[in-house]
């Protein structure tokens, strides 16, 4: 039978604008507390054995391709007190994005845009003394995701503007392959590593989508084994524990035939949708349900059972809360608001355990 959130268990949200991480009980979905944190915080991650929150602030203001100027702060948050513990500066990285977390291991991966300290990359921090490790090149500009196999032995970067997913060997630091892929968003990996889930193309909100899909990749050989056609451009994209795949599709006013006013956070941006995935191996998915999101769907997870996913939608600035009992009919539970200073709004996520796990 598949459990549900329990008492104590919590969601943390970004308001990239507030500048504030929101905890909502994860039962009763009642934001607990809010927390300022430095400017423009993007992507978050949770360490269960430290009872830590980590959380990146990408930019001074605005957002990929569009801002002031990179930031470099790493923000650690006890979620059981509401505070921040630390604010790491990884300086000279900057444009601190996705987190990974190796448990097992104890180490935490973040990825950073190319700039003094070298090419686009990712920082490895061990968890437990909280210092930078060494850095491990992806060799691209910007590479915006990251996810590691369930055995921490390979990672993978999705690299919004060069034309492959890299492949590095996270023991050594050595680049094992790069696999062609014209532009990505989302990255995840399957629960049995068999199989690495990627959004392409990059998207592009001034006009239609163009050839959306969902590309499977097996980690073993890292080639192409399926194309899922979208009706729209996917970004983010989460592998369930219990093995199923979701996407967050964006609808664009270009993809309803309207001008696109007020820019891409505009009031004429439509909702969103989310695409489930299911069958019976990671690499043999098929479409089997959809639901309605908020508007411009940027980050997925899941409760760590799989019951239930979470999606924040930066547009709308709301974490739509959506029963995955019946992947078939995923059932929206809940619509979450997440308070905002100004444009964009929810940002990153991540599903904290109680002290009970």
């Amino acid at each position: 039978m598949v459990s549900r959130p329990q008492p104590g268990d919590r969601l943390a949200v970004v308001s990239q604008s507030g500048p504030t991480v929101t905890l909502f009980d994860a039962v009763t979905h009642r934001a607990e507390s809010v927390l300022e944190v430095p400017a423009q915080p993007h992507e978050l991650c949770f360490d269960a054995e430290h009872r830590l929150l980590y959380c990146t602030s990408s930019y001074t203001d605005g957002y990929y391709d569009h801002n002031a100027g990179r930031a470099h702060q790493l923000t650690l948050i006890d979620p059981d007190t509401g505070r921040i513990v630390e604010v790491i500066d990884l300086s000279p990285e900057h444009g601190p994005h996705g987190l990974a977390l190796d448990p097992v291991r104890r180490r935490l991966y973040v990825s950073v845009e190319a700039g003094p300290a070298g090419p686009g990359g990712v920082v490895v921090l061990d968890t437990t003394t909280r210092k930078v490790l060494r850095r491990i090149d992806t060799l691209a500009p910007g590479p915006h995701w990251f996810a590691i196999d369930p055995d921490g032995k390979l990672g993978y970067a999705a690299n919004k503007e060069a034309p492959f997913v890299t492949v590095v060997e996270l023991a050594t630091g050595a680049l094992a392959g790069r696999i062609p892929v014209s532009g990505s968003e989302g990255i995840s990996v399957s629960p049995d590593g068999s199989t690495l889930a990627v959004a392409a193309p990059k998207a592009d909100f001034s006009r239609r989508s163009t050839d959306p899909s969902l590309l499977l990749i097996d980690t073993g050989s890292g080639r192409i084994t399926a194309t899922l056609p979208t009706e729209f451009t996917v970004i983010p994209v989460h592998w369930t524990a219990t093995g199923l795949l979701l996407a967050g599709e964006v609808r664009t006013p270009a993809d309803l035939g309207t001008p696109l006013e007020g820019g891409i956070f505009g009031p004429g941006v439509p909702g969103g949708r989310l695409t489930v995935w299911a069958g019976p191996t990671a690499a043999e998915v098929e479409l089997v349900g959809t639901a309605e999101v908020g508007s411009l769907p940027l980050t997925l997870t899941s409760s760590p059972d799989g019951s239930r996913a979470y999606l924040a939608a930066i547009g709308s600035s709301t974490v739509t809360v959506v029963d995955l009992a019946d992947p078939a009919r995923p059932a929206v539970l809940d619509t979450l608001e997440v308070a905002r200073a100004g444009e964009p709004g929810a940002h990153g996520l991540a599903y904290i355990t109680g002290p009970h796990a």
